[in-house]
């Protein structure tokens, strides 16, 4: 797909992610709108996949360590024919295929099962040290969240990526600004962001993680094998599309009632 058509396919993924959290009247909005170009991007341009034949061992790796903001995930997903989007109806239902965190259980096109937040770097770590010693060429790309990356278990993740040079690993941080209490600048400030990853090692990129030309063509940059892990740093706001609901903590983890529904949804339906 091309930028543009990338574009239109972003918004229908956001005005999915509303619809889906407003029939669940559960759900995490704000970090799923500020992760879908990203991922509209990853999956529409890079990423090998299969979604006939999920357990291909040459697809690469995606791990969401951001589980909780998973609508973004199915939507796309689901787009790309893991599973029908008639499951959307079923979001968090007790038994149903799409659960409240991402769970490789349950999920075709899953790879890893979230909940507690801090883990996903260290998994995907896990990944891209088993493709090396299997001889595999795929890549393990990894999103992680701007106040997971509070957590210490991300930082000895970095430096074990450094320390065994996994340049088949690419993480993106989602950092979009707003955790569940507040804004993260006041909570647990990660300033300098950049300047941290490169002393633990890592190539990276800083870029506006809503400008889908500077997503493609960083993926494409971030891609090549340069000896050490690689992450995109992509600074995106939470609840993005939706004017009421952009840098909101209020909507990291509550749905829309009726009035702010129709409104998203009139916002993602203009133009």
């Amino acid at each position: 797909m091309d930028v543009k058509q990338l574009e239109k396919k972003a918004k229908q993924h956001r005005r999915e992610i509303i619809q889906m959290i407003y029939d669940a009247q559960s759900g995490h909005p704000g970090g799923s709108l500020s992760a879908i170009d990203l991922l509209t991007a990853l999956y529409g341009t890079i990423l090998k996949f299969n979604p006939k034949k999920t357990d291909w061992p040459d697809r690469d790796r995606f791990v969401y360590s951001k589980g909780h903001a998973c609508p973004a995930l199915y939507t796309v997903l689901a787009d790309h024919g893991y599973f029908s989007k008639e499951e959307f109806k079923k979001f968090r239902k007790l038994g149903a295929m799409l659960q409240g965190h991402a769970d490789r259980k349950w999920t075709p096109g899953v790879e890893f099962s979230a909940g507690s937040l801090g883990q996903g770097l260290s998994f995907a770590i896990g990944i891209a040290l088993a493709g090396r010693l299997d001889k595999k060429n795929y890549k393990t790309w990894c999103m992680i969240g701007d106040g997971e990356t509070e957590e210490g278990a991300v930082w000895e993740a970095a430096m074990a990526a450094s320390q065994f040079k996994l340049s088949n690993l690419i993480a993106i941080l989602d950092y979009n600004q707003v955790q569940q209490t507040g804004k993260v600048k006041d909570i647990m400030s990660l300033e300098p962001i950049e300047d941290k990853w490169k002393a633990f090692g890592w190539r990276t990129f800083d870029i506006d993680g809503h400008n889908m030309k500077h997503i493609v063509d960083t993926l494409q940059k971030a891609s090549r094998d340069d000896g050490r892990p690689t992450i995109i740093i992509a600074h995106t706001k939470k609840g993005k599309g939706v004017s009421f609901m952009e840098l909101n903590e209020k909507f990291h983890g509550k749905a829309p009632n009726e009035e702010e529904y129709k409104k998203a949804m009139e916002e993602l339906n203009d133009g």
